[in-house]
């Protein structure tokens, strides 16, 4: 699961990101709101951790603009105040819950937790066409046929699924599965949905990866 942090006390942010990471989350933070927004808006995020007040751009302005997107990523808003009004305006901002500083450690990982499950990620499988991508055994299968896939095959196929018939662009792609501070550029795509297309060939799939010039990648089930 990735998680960005938008917290603009720097230690703070640095010490949530290691603390999700050491309960194996992904995780990664910003310190400005306009960051924020920006690194939210590509969709790649399973869950957001907003502080209220920075400056500039304030937390309820990232959640707004996330919201004005239809992005449905679930948020969990931080804040030192804690009146009725500051928790409703969250909320109306478009936050699932709503977190007052100081918080226990324990309290953050069980928000954290029950956010992502609400999500729908108590899910066990993704499916699409006459295949199934099994989310806990990394495992395509169609009919009695299966194929395990690498760690990264998985993410990609993951991130393909989910999309479905919506284009994703391999920068998209590329921030989701290898993350924004890699050194993968868009071939690595490109080898990777090879391996993909021939995993599915080799199980019988009626599924297609489709690539489309400057738009990426897309699924399609095969014309009988």
């Amino acid at each position: 699961m990735k998680i960005l942090i938008v917290e603009d006390e720097k230690m703070l942010a640095n010490a949530l990101v290691d603390l999700l990471r050491d309960k194996g989350f992904e995780a990664e933070a910003v310190y400005d709101g306009e960051s924020g927004a920006d690194y939210a808006l590509t969709g790649v995020y399973d869950l957001l951790i907003l502080d209220v007040m920075m400056p500039g751009m304030n937390g309820l302005e990232v959640a707004r603009a996330v919201r004005a997107r239809r992005n449905a990523t679930p948020i969990l808003m931080l804040t030192a105040r804690s009146g009725l009004e500051d928790r409703i305006a969250g909320l109306n901002a478009g936050a699932d819950y709503y977190l007052t500083k100081p918080f226990d450690s324990r309290e953050l990982l069980a928000c954290v937790n029950a956010l992502l499950r609400r999500q729908g990620n108590e899910v066990d499988e993704l499916r699409y066409g006459n295949t199934t991508l099994d989310l806990a055994t990394s495992t395509l299968l169609c009919g009695e046929r299966e194929v395990r896939l690498s760690a990264r095959e998985f993410d990609v196929m993951r991130a393909l699924m989910q999309a479905g018939e919506r284009n994703l662009s391999k920068e998209t792609i590329l921030a989701r599965v290898w993350g924004f501070d890699s050194n993968a550029v868009e071939n690595h795509v490109e080898v990777y949905a090879g391996f993909l297309r021939k995993k599915l060939a080799a199980i019988g799939s009626d599924v297609e990866i489709v690539s489309v010039r400057r738009l990426g990648y897309h699924l399609e089930v095969k014309k009988q």
